[in-house]
Formats: C-alpha cells, structure tokens, sequence
C-alpha cells in the first residue's frame, strides 16, 4: 500500500472519530426530550430508586433496569441524570460516557427507564469537597473546597453507569 492511502486511511479514521460540540449543544438543547438513547433496554424487572438502594450491595457490578423521575440533568454536557424516588428523598447519578449520549436539559421532570451496571463510588474527604465543587461549578456556582460541609452520604455515591435508556 502506498503512503497516499494509508495517510488518507488516517485522515478519514480521525475524521470519523471527532465529537462535533455543536451537534452535542444541540442535542443538549432539544425541546422535545422523549426517545430512545443509546442501546435498547431489555425486558429485566426495573426497580425504583428507593428499591434499587434498598439492595444496592448486593447489585453492584451487574446490570440493572432502573425507573425514576428526572431531578437535575447535567448542564454542562448532558451526560448524566439524577433520579429521585417518589418523595424526592433517595437518589442516584445515571451517568453515560460523555458525548456517546447526550440527555436534553428538556428532560428535567420526565420519567425515565435506564439500564446499566450500577457502581459505587467511594472518596476521601478531599475527593468529596472536590466532587461537591465540580458540580456547583457545573451550575454556575462557585465554591473551594474549604467552603463545603461534608455529611456522611457525601462519601459515597451509586451510580448506573447508563448503556441506554428511554425517556418519556
């Protein structure tokens, strides 16, 4: 093969492989929410937020259906949701990997059935002042460190690290 192919070759491969910022902004602002993102979702049983925490333990690692309401969408790329339980008590981070999904800020108040493998997340008192920080930023916020009151949940967090869901 010559130079002239394979340097098209690789041209065309990173050409393919860029994210366009503008189709994301786009999709973030999407008036209308409702749809299928990502993989389909299969048929499992699907729990609700305070039943999924109810036996989060015993479900890490593997793969859940989970439904909820739509609390707060990430404003910055859409690529997480944060559902409630029905009091707005409980709650759990879906997360995608950024830009292969991109969930309209539209969808706040929506339902939702996502699937995933759920994931706990453990930090240190500095790896939770920063996470609370990254997300005030996320708002608009600004925050340092020594500005957050941690509480014994802010150590912790589960999340469904989300292959696919549908919004309705």
């Amino acid at each position: 093969m010559n130079i002239g192919k394979i340097l098209c070759i690789v041209v065309l491969a990173f050409i393919a492989g860029c994210k366009n910022p503008d189709i994301e902004s786009q999709l973030l602002q999407k008036k209308n929410p409702s749809g299928s993102y990502g993989n389909p979702i299969s048929t499992k049983e699907a729990f609700n937020v305070d039943e999924l925490l109810s036996v989060a333990q015993d479900k890490i690692g593997k793969q859940v259906v989970l439904h909820g309401l739509i609390n707060e969408v990430c404003p910055m790329r859409g690529c997480w949701l944060k559902l409630v339980d029905q009091n707005g008590n409980s709650s759990i981070r879906v997360k995608v990997t950024d830009g292969e999904i991109v969930f309209p800020l539209s969808a706040k108040g929506k339902n939702v059935i996502a699937e995933g493998i759920l994931a706990k997340l453990e930090f240190t008192e500095q790896q939770a002042k920063n996470w609370k920080v990254h997300l005030a930023k996320e708002k608009g916020i600004n925050l340092t460190p020594e500005d957050v009151i941690l509480s014994d949940v802010d150590y912790y967090e589960y999340r469904l690290n989300c292959t696919g869901a549908i919004i309705n």
